[in-house]
């Protein structure tokens, strides 16, 4: 299975080091030298990382043959991609990975229907759930244990504790996120979900990492 695990961005310096936006709560594991990656567009990679460190809190990569400022820029906006085992959990108990988290119904704490998960967006402060209601209208739910309260994988299920508004106008925030569209790395995070952010997988690999509740 394929994930999201990172987003090239600017180049860094003249030696072919590249930004990354990480989309993983394992980049360690996932993005670490040696690691070999699928792109989005396939046709950029596979890129093997050579090098990675961290510089002011963003995480620098140089992938082999890279090497120049050129060379960088022309990997800027490629998606990072991950071959993980299905099977394969998150160490974190309080984490899942997008696959396990698509398609969950979405209930309140009484039982009540609220819809279905169709996607997980990532965004730099949180994760969220983008939610299809019974009306086929779209409704998002930040992806934070104050409102997700219980993710139940075998009843196929994530029960939520919403505050007032927040699912009752469902196509006004539906519309917000039209709006919202032309924003970068919605939903591309390797993330598994249930921790600190959410993951969500972009449109050509089917998910991101692991993601999680956010506690704040």
């Amino acid at each position: 299975m394929q994930l999201v695990v990172g987003r090239v961005g600017r180049a860094h310096g003249i030696k072919g080091e590249v930004t990354v936006e990480v989309r993983t709560d394992e980049p360690e594991l996932r993005l670490g030298p040696g690691a070999v990656l699928a792109t989005e567009p396939a046709q950029a990679g596979p890129l093997r990382i050579e090098t990675g460190r961290v510089h002011s809190g963003r995480l620098l990569l140089r992938f082999e043959g890279v090497r120049d400022r050129t060379g960088a820029e022309a990997l800027r906006n490629i998606l990072l991609i991950a071959e993980i085992d299905p099977e394969e959990l998150p160490e974190d108990p309080e984490e899942f990975y997008d696959h396990q988290l698509m398609d969950l119904d979405v209930v309140l704490t009484d039982g009540t229907e609220v819809g279905r998960i169709t996607e997980i967006s990532h965004l730099p402060s949180q994760d969220l759930f983008i939610v299809e209601r019974p009306d086929g209208s779209e409704v998002m739910i930040p992806f934070v244990e104050e409102i997700v309260t219980e993710i139940d994988l075998e009843e196929q299920r994530a029960v939520i504790d919403p505050p007032p508004g927040l699912i009752d106008d469902g196509a006004e925030i539906a519309s917000g996120r039209d709006g919202d569209s032309g924003g970068e790395g919605a939903s591309g995070g390797e993330g598994a979900s249930g921790g600190d952010g959410a993951s969500g997988g972009d449109g050509a690999s089917g998910g991101g990492d692991a993601t999680g509740k956010d506690g704040g």
